[in-house]
């Protein structure tokens, strides 16, 4: 990557070799899923996926155990890519074998009904914590479905001051 000033005019460009460039899947996956919805379950165990997010997911897509207590809906092809991920894990480690287990095991390919909704199992609901009321949080290439009570539980438990997140941020690199 260079960045420099190009003739008299002080303007500042950036020029960035090709090969440094993530590729498309990844740039697209980055800006699919953002933001918050509160939302509830119906007697029969569906969820009403907010329609922003369902003009991103299409017909179909996989629900899943997330990390922390909660649920991740994946887009087919966002599905497709993060498997082909976790494809390239050596399986002669424990730690990657019980990776993949986390995440297949519990994997269901839904339909998404002409309402919106799709059905969530009771492992599932068991597994985060949902009772009736839900949140779904946008997080780059997949949606994260949280019980109202732990998320309020995990937001709380992860607001930093300012100094720290900028330390933090610092450390990763952004």
């Amino acid at each position: 990557m260079y960045s420099g000033y190009q003739g008299d005019c002080n303007i500042a460009i950036l020029v960035i070799k090709f090969s440094l460039m993530p590729d498309l899947h990844s740039l697209e996956s980055f800006f699919m899923f953002m933001g918050k919805h509160q939302n509830s379950i119906d007697a029969k165990s569906r969820m009403i996926i907010p329609s922003k997010f369902r003009d991103e997911l299409g017909l179909r897509c996989v629900l899943t155990k997330g990390m922390d207590k909660c649920l991740y809906i994946y887009s087919m092809q966002d599905w497709a890519h993060f498997m082909e991920r976790l494809a390239g894990l050596p399986t002669t480690d424990i730690n990657s074998r019980q990776f993949m287990r986390h995440f297949y095991a519990n994997a269901n390919e839904c339909e998404i009904d002409k309402q919106g909704r799709i059905m969530i199992s009771q492992d599932l609901r068991e597994y985060a914590g949902i009772e009736k009321e839900l949140v779904t949080v946008g997080v780059m290439d997949k949606i994260e479905v949280w019980s109202k009570e732990e998320w309020n539980t995990a937001e709380t438990g992860a607001e930093l001051p300012p100094s720290e997140m900028a330390q933090r941020m610092t450390e990763y690199g952004i």
